[in-house]
């Protein structure tokens, strides 16, 4: 069987095109995911720093903060398993806690039965190593130490951050700060 040399040679130019389709798509896609996790500008979303404002970005997973001094902050967190499992909207930072244990909400044990009913603080706790609570009942900014569920959807409705920003974090933000959850 012979190839005629014209297909032979239309094949030869069609070849690059079709590798580089696929790395084309997948250059895009980094693209799509590091565009979408830049700076904010608190304005767009407050009327005034106040105390401090936090923005919980729950589509790039990013959380921002905007301090009365300032200060501006960025980090990378994990967002709910579903939508369900969130509020979106405005509330603030009513009470703050280090080492904080944890114990499910009738929810979560309904979802999955075996959960241990506490946790103190330490390395086994979900919460990390500092919690922040939002007047919504349930709902924390807090640390994990399970590093692997940032950037991902991994929480029952709460915005998990690496220890160590949640620490940043948890000096630089007051009770009073303002919150919201998009």
């Amino acid at each position: 069987m012979t190839i005629p040399r014209r297909t032979l040679l239309l094949t030869a130019l069609a070849a690059p095109a079709l590798i580089a389709t696929p790395l084309r798509a997948q250059i895009a896609e980094t693209r799509s995911n590091v565009s979408s996790f830049q700076m904010q500008d608190w304005r767009d979303h407050f009327d005034g720093v106040g105390k401090g404002a936090i923005l919980a970005d729950l589509t790039s997973r990013a959380l921002h903060y905007w301090g009365a001094d300032g200060a501006y902050r960025l980090y990378p967190s994990s967002i709910p398993m579903t939508d369900e499992l969130t509020k979106r909207g405005y509330t603030e930072i009513v009470r703050k806690r280090p080492d904080p244990d944890w114990r499910p909400t009738p929810d979560m044990l309904r979802r999955d039965p075996s959960l241990p009913a506490y946790v103190p603080p330490g390395p086994e706790c979900p919460l990390g190593t500092r919690a922040l609570y939002l007047s919504w009942p349930a709902y924390i900014i807090h640390g994990t130490h399970d590093t692997r569920k940032i950037g991902r959807p991994s929480s029952s409705g709460c915005v998990g951050l690496y220890n160590e920003h949640v620490e940043e974090l948890y000096d630089m933000a007051p009770v009073g700060t303002q919150v919201r959850l998009l």
